[in-house]
């Protein structure tokens, strides 16, 4: 559960980034979800490649 949404929410931001530029309030909340889903990850117990796998394993779940 915590990896989707963690995915979820850096592509939301990513978006947002995109759109609108770094600095817009909404990107900013985008951001400030994507650090917290990535940080609740973390607490349960996944890696950071858990949420970004090396290029390789990308697409093969």
């Amino acid at each position: 559960m915590h990896i989707p949404a963690a995915r979820t929410a850096q592509h939301h931001a990513v978006r947002a980034i995109a759109a609108r530029g770094l600095t817009h309030p909404l990107t900013q909340a985008h951001l400030a979800v994507a650090v917290l889903t990535a940080a609740a990850a973390w607490d349960a117990g996944h890696r950071v490649t858990d949420i970004h796998p090396p290029l390789a394993r990308r697409g093969k779940s």
